[in-house]
């Protein structure tokens, strides 16, 4: 994966994940602290939103992430803030659903 291409995925995911603790009411940091788990954030497999090439990982048709071949292919997924999925419009939370 080329280096824009790895900073565009990272923009991207960066945005989703923001959105989706904006949108959760909660924040976007993946750790608590002092032990706690306040802060943490739970993700869960969103499939039919993935752009192509910035699914995050396999599928029956491949086995590797960045290789979804069409935007919102219904196989396709990428993780978003667990609760985000079902408020996105074409997601599924199971594939080939969309």
């Amino acid at each position: 994966m080329s280096d824009a291409t790895s900073m565009k995925r990272r923009k991207v995911l960066g945005g989703l994940v923001a959105a989706g603790a904006a949108a959760a009411g909660g924040s976007a940091v993946a750790g608590g602290q002092g032990g706690d788990d306040k802060g943490k954030v739970e993700y869960e497999k969103c499939y039919g939103i993935a752009k192509a090439g910035m699914n995050d990982c396999a599928t029956a048709t491949h086995s590797c992430a960045g290789q979804a071949t069409r935007d919102g292919d219904p196989d396709e997924w990428i993780y978003v803030p667990k609760g985000t999925c079902k408020k996105i419009v074409g997601s599924s939370l199971e594939p080939g659903k969309s």
